[in-house]
């Protein structure tokens, strides 16, 4: 039977609607560990800082989620442009690149579906 890859065959990649991811990968984390790091720190000081300012905890706290989502939307912004220009190349693409940007591309929608 021909392999989409290693881990999903073609019959578990059509069976599962396209959607299937291989058994054994899990979506990536959406923030570096250095960023994961860094604004668990900073909601550990947000946190901390309700008992006595508890309005500026909040304000901080919807800050720091602002950006949150702003570094996650341009990671996924900068990794979706990658892939593109794997693919997006003309005529001269051929099929088995085309078939590692799908599997990218399906790993990319499963990250997003994590969310």
């Amino acid at each position: 039977m021909n392999q989409i890859d290693e881990n999903l065959s073609t019959a578990d990649f059509v069976a599962g609607g396209g959607q299937a991811m291989a058994r054994d990968q899990a979506p990536g984390h959406l923030l570096p560990d250095a960023s994961t790091q860094e604004l668990r720190s900073r909601w550990d000081q947000v946190q901390a800082g309700f008992v006595d300012e508890p309005r500026q905890a909040v304000q901080r706290a919807d800050e720091l989620v602002a950006n949150a989502m702003k570094q996650i939307a341009e990671g996924f912004a900068n990794e979706r442009s990658k892939l593109e220009s794997q693919w997006d190349r003309g005529d001269e693409v051929n099929t088995e690149d085309l078939r590692q940007a799908l599997r990218k591309y399906r790993d990319f929608f499963q990250r997003l579906l994590s969310i």
